[in-house]
């Protein structure tokens, strides 16, 4: 039987220091406010951005599609899909072949917005590729990778 570690100071740091989900978190966090930031003058948060920028597809995806897409469930992903929908930035839609099913679609206003919003994303973009300096970046996107799937 595995014995009980005492829980200490020291243990918490090791465990802080170690821990691959607190220090991802810390990093997402952080990143994603230096996103919002700069995404700030177009009303678009760097999740709603992300969400739309998904929509850019060939075929429009399902509710499904994104839920997966993004590793969540699709009751979250309706619940943030109504504001922008609200604002007039997409519009869900019945599949041309089956009506039953709903495909969600970035509409010309959403496309401005977008459109406008990739600049100020470029400028966060290059602010966190350079805050990463010397990192080999391909290998960090392949490692994040790695986690998410």
């Amino acid at each position: 039987m595995a014995r009980t570690p005492a829980l200490t100071p020291a243990l918490a740091a090791t465990i802080e220091e170690a821990c691959l989900c607190l220090s991802t978190q810390r990093a997402a966090r952080t990143i994603g406010r230096r996103y919002d930031a700069a995404l700030r003058p177009t009303g678009l948060s760097n999740w709603q951005f992300g969400l739309l920028m998904m929509l850019v597809r060939d075929e429009a995806p399902t509710i499904g599609e994104l839920a997966q897409d993004l590793a969540m469930d699709r009751t979250t992903i309706t619940a943030n899909l109504k504001p922008l929908d609200r604002r007039g930035l997409l519009a869900v839609r019945a599949d041309a072949q089956d009506r039953r099913v709903r495909r969600i679609v970035l509409t010309d206003e959403g496309r401005a917005l977008l459109t406008e919003a990739i600049p100020l994303w470029e400028t966060a973009q290059a602010a966190c590729t350079a805050q990463l300096g010397s990192v080999d970046q391909i290998a960090f996107r392949a490692a994040v990778a790695a986690l998410s799937a």
